[in-house]
Order: structure tokens, then sequence, then C-alpha cells
């Protein structure tokens, strides 16, 4: 288990000085950078499990929950940062981990966009799902986020960031063009739509986050999944 974890901060490392320090090619390839991005997710499973037979199930589970954390976010694609999909990803990493969150948030970028369009912004929005997932993973045994009142805060500054982090690769993307007072005014103007996503985060969270958990906890104890 901390093996695996060390591989995947190191790949979330890799992952940042890419998209930081090469935005040409993150812009002009962004779909050959998603397609890495998406087979660098996998490597913590594979040291992951290196000590034993991988089932099936526990593929499928995670296979369902990006498929279903991508779906939801496309009948909400007319109410502008308002989707389920996050709520999603922070309930997979709080069930079943940090590497399980970090793959299914990742994942559903991917996928829901082909749906909804790919771009230069895709490998960001895996990234900044992914590291949702991955947080919620890693806290899911602290105080936090046993309480539902602590999910809730997590869930509302997840959308805050998440809409930060997607602001970054339109102005990494212009390099030293970019002054400082426009980075004011974009986020500023980007407010409504991170507080949209934050309260969606929040609604989600107070309605289904305790059936959610519990269900996917009775599947992962009933079952083996995904156990270190």
């Amino acid at each position: 288990m901390a093996r695996s974890r060390v591989i995947l901060l190191s790949i979330v490392v890799i992952v940042s000085v890419i998209l930081v320090a090469t935005p040409l090619i993150a812009n002009q390839h962004f779909l050959l950078v998603s397609l890495l991005f998406m087979t660098l997710t996998f490597v913590p499973f594979i040291i992951r499990f290196e000590r034993r037979k991988v089932a099936g199930r526990e593929l499928v589970i995670l296979a369902v929950l990006a498929a279903i954390a991508a779906v939801s976010r496309v009948p909400f694609a007319s109410i502008p940062s308002v989707q389920p999909t996050t709520f999603v990803i922070i309930v997979t990493g709080i069930a079943f981990g940090a590497e399980s969150g970090f793959v299914v948030g990742a994942l559903a970028a991917l996928v829901s966009n082909l749906f909804l369009g790919q771009g230069p912004w895709t490998p960001w929005q895996m990234y900044a799902w992914g590291m949702i997932g991955l947080v919620a993973g890693f806290l899911r045994n602290t105080w936090l986020i046993k309480k539902s009142f602590g999910r809730i805060i997590f869930g509302f500054f997840s959308g805050i960031l998440f809409g930060w982090v997607m602001n970054l690769w339109y102005f990494v993307s212009l390099g030293d063009q970019v002054k400082f007072a426009e980075i004011i005014a974009y986020y500023g103007a980007s407010m409504y739509f991170d507080l949209a996503h934050a309260l969606s985060n929040v609604f989600f969270l107070i309605v289904f986050a305790n059936s959610w958990i519990k269900i996917l906890q009775r599947f992962r104890k009933k079952y083996g999944l995904l156990d270190g």
C-alpha cells in the first residue's frame, strides 16, 4: 500500500510539471497528454496488486463508478458548473482510498469529455478531479471526513479549488504575457461558476453521501474489494 502511494504521488508531481512547464505540448497535443495521464493513473494499481491476483470485480467497480461520474455530468451540461461528478469522486475516495479516488476522478473527466468535447482543458480536468479523489482518500480516516459537516466543508472547498486549478491552464498557456490585473479579473469573473460548483457539491453530499458511503463500504467489506 505504502509503495503504491509513493508511486501515485510521484505521478502527481510528474503530471504537475508537464502541465505547468510544458503548456505548449499540453495544449497542442492534449489528447496524447490525456491518454498518457490515463495510463499513468493505473501504475499505482499495478504496484498495489502485484502481491496478489486482481479480482475482476475490483476493476469493474472502479469502471462503474467512473462511468457514473462521467455520465452524470452530461444531463447537467446546460447548468454551468452544476453536476454530481465531484460528489461521486469524493465518495469513491472515502470508500475505497486515494488510489481509487484518483483513478475515478481522472477517468471521469476523460470519458465525460467524449460527450461534451475534448480540448486543452481535458488534462487539467483529469488532474483536478483526480486530486480531489486523491485527497478525499488520504483524509478518509480523519475526523474531517468521518463527520458529515466535515465532508460538506471538503466538498465546498473542492468546488472552489477545482475552478482555480482550471483557470490555471489558461494563464499557463499565455506564458509571460499575462498580467496580474488580468489574473484577478479572471478569477473574479469565474467566482460565480466556482460557487455554483461548490454549492452543488454541498447539496449532493448532504442528500446522498451517507447512503452512498455505506453502500460502497458494505461492498468493500463483503467482497474484499480494493483492500490493501
